[in-house]
């Protein structure tokens, strides 16, 4: 049996920097804008510090771990697209 080569998409280097702080910007405003929505009422009665703290702690693992591979994952389709058309 056969197999049917794929078809290879161009290399795609890593982001720019201006790619990626709107990679994070994407990322991290929505994520925060939800758990103040879903928080914003229970955190409302505790510091600055430790409303900071709980949201920080919070959202940083859902955007690195959750949303930014993601947003790589599009960006390098995104790319490798356009080299292709």
């Amino acid at each position: 049996m056969s197999q049917v080569p794929q078809p290879t998409r161009p290399p795609v280097g890593p982001p720019t920097k201006h790619q990626l702080a709107v990679m994070i910007w994407l990322a991290v405003f929505p994520t925060l804008l939800v758990l103040n929505l879903v928080l914003g009422n229970w955190l409302s009665t505790t510091t600055p510090v430790v409303r900071t703290f709980v949201l920080a702690t919070i959202a940083v693992p859902i955007v690195i771990y959750g949303l930014m591979p993601q947003l790589h994952r599009l960006r390098r389709r995104l790319l490798a697209s356009r080299a292709t058309n």
